[in-house]
C-alpha cells in the first residue's frame, strides 16, 4: 500500500497580490531536504501530463488538509529550477483563504509544500541521498512549516512478509520516515540491521517482522 507523503523543503512564496494571486515553487530540483530526499528534474512530468489529460491541476490546500481547499491553481509546470506554480486564493468566498492570504502577505507562512505518492526512486550511496525520480503529485499546500508524513514502512514490512530481505537503504529510509534522525538511523543500521538481514528461514523472518512491527509501533506512539 502506497502512502501519501510530503516533501520537507521550506520554500518562500515569490509574490502575493492584493486580490489573492500568488506564485512560487512547490519543489526545487537538486536540493537535499532534511530527510535526504532530492527531487530530480523530470520527476513531475508524467503526473502533470495526467492532470492535463483530466483538464485539471492538483489541489490548493491549507496545511495539507484534504478537507480545507483554499483556492485553485491556474498554472503548474516544471522549469529548470523546479515545480513552478501560480494560483489564486478565494479570499472573497472563503474565510480560511482570506486568513491564508493575510499570513502569506505577512510572511508568517513557511511557504509551499507538496503532497504526493512516490512512484520511482533510487538511493545514491556515493552522496547518501534518495533521488526522487517520479512523483505522483496530489496537492500543493500553503504551510506554516513543511513536514514529512510517515512513509514506506508498509513497503519494508511487505518485503519481510514475502520472505525478502530489504536493502539497508530501504530500512534506513523507513526509520527516518517514522522519526529517527539521520544519526539515529545510521546507528540503528550499524547495530541492528545485520540481525534482520542475515535471517533467511520463514520462522526467523517472522521474528524479524514482529521486531520491526514493535519498533514502528513504538515510534508511532
Amino acid at each position: 500500500m502506497q502512502t501519501k507523503q510530503r516533501l520537507d523543503i521550506p520554500l518562500k512564496i515569490k509574490s502575493v497580490s492584493e486580490s489573492g494571486e500568488f506564485e512560487g515553487y512547490g519543489s526545487v530540483f537538486g536540493v537535499e531536504d532534511s530527510y535526504s530526499d532530492v527531487v530530480v528534474k523530470g520527476a513531475f512530468e508524467k503526473s502533470l501530463s495526467f492532470w492535463a489529460e483530466k483538464g485539471r491541476l492538483p489541489s490548493l490546500l491549507w496545511q495539507h488538509q484534504m478537507s480545507e481547499p483554499i483556492g485553485v491553481y491556474t498554472e503548474m509546470k516544471e522549469d529548470d529550477h523546479g515545480l513552478y506554480v501560480k494560483g489564486r486564493l478565494l479570499i472573497d468566498d472563503d474565510p480560511l483563504a482570506k486568513r491564508a492570504h493575510a499570513h502569506a502577505k505577512a510572511g508568517s507562512l513557511g511557504g509551499l509544500s507538496i503532497g504526493y505518492i512516490l512512484k520511482d526512486w533510487e538511493y545514491d550511496s556515493s552522496k547518501g541521498v534518495y533521488l526522487l525520480k517520479e512523483i505522483d503529485l496530489w496537492e500543493v499546500s500553503l504551510v506554516t512549516m513543511p513536514a514529512n508524513d510517515e512513509a514506506r514502512i508498509s513497503e519494508v514490512k511487505s518485503m519481510l512478509q514475502k520472505g525478502e530481505t530489504p536493502s539497508p537503504s530501504k530500512i534506513e529510509r523507513a526509520l527516518r520516515d517514522v522519526g529517527f534522525s539521520h544519526s539515529q538511523a545510521k546507528a540503528f543500521m550499524a547495530k541492528g540491521y545485520s540481525a534482520v538481514g542475515s535471517q533467511r528461514d520463514v520462522e526467523s523472518q517472522k521474528t524479524a517482522l514482529d521486531s520491526f512491527k514493535d519498533l514502528t509501533a513504538f515510534l508511532r506512539g
